[in-house]
């Protein structure tokens, strides 16, 4: 049976059998913690999305788009051409790159935060960029529905229990009993068609070629 915000409230109310204000006051924050931890657990092809941004010349940043969560591949276009990105650590790009000055078609990028990638080298000129990307899409609580409500509300449900089982600082055993609830559901909604985790496509393809 699907889930509304509405009827998510309430079911929460009643597993854990509370109905304080401090606990009903939480439960928006609640919700949301338990969707992010669903959401960077399980990337499904449901909530990934494309595009379009630009360097700028001698910028060693680039903005993500707004509701980015986690790359799928990102690329630039160099005459007519797709050139894929490799995803890599900050520390990496600077230690292959130490010096700002080294300026050139990027290669490489890593993900600085939820706003900014930091790619090297430096482009040396504009360059259209296409983001491949799992997006953060719109919390239940904000529109009263979500996918996750209508079709993995079993898992949102046990995320939720997770998160308030935090909160309230229920006892140990309650706790992993919702853990071990929550994991089965995750395993489930990954049979859906998850992503590839926090490695991107690109780079995911690529292993796969070096080991066939």
């Amino acid at each position: 049976m699907a889930l509304t915000y509405t009827s998510l409230v309430t079911a929460l109310q009643s597993y854990m059998e509370s109905d304080e204000t401090i606990f009903v006051n939480q439960i928006p924050t609640i919700v949301k913690q338990a969707e992010d931890r669903i959401l960077n657990s399980v990337q499904l092809a449901v909530f990934r999305k494309s595009a379009a941004g630009v360097t700028s010349a001698s910028v060693p940043t680039v903005a993500l788009p707004s509701d980015f969560l986690t790359p799928y591949s990102i690329s630039i276009e160099t005459a007519s051409n797709y050139e894929f990105l490799l995803l890599k650590d900050v520390s990496f790009l600077r230690e292959a790159y130490p010096a700002l000055a080294t300026t050139g078609a990027p290669r490489y990028y890593a993900v600085l935060s939820d706003t900014e990638a930091q790619l090297a080298p430096v482009p040396d000129a504009i360059y259209v960029v296409d983001f491949q990307y799992f997006y953060r899409p719109a919390s239940i609580v904000d529109s009263g529905t979500s996918w996750l409500g209508t079709n993995a509300e079993s898992c949102l449900l046990h995320a939720c229990l997770v998160e308030a089982h935090v909160f309230q600082k229920s006892e140990e055993v309650e706790l992993q009993k919702a853990s071990v609830l929550l994991d089965t559901a995750l395993v489930e909604l990954k049979d859906l068609g998850e992503g590839y985790g926090q490695t991107d496509n690109y780079r995911a393809g690529a292993k796969r070629e070096r080991r066939a």
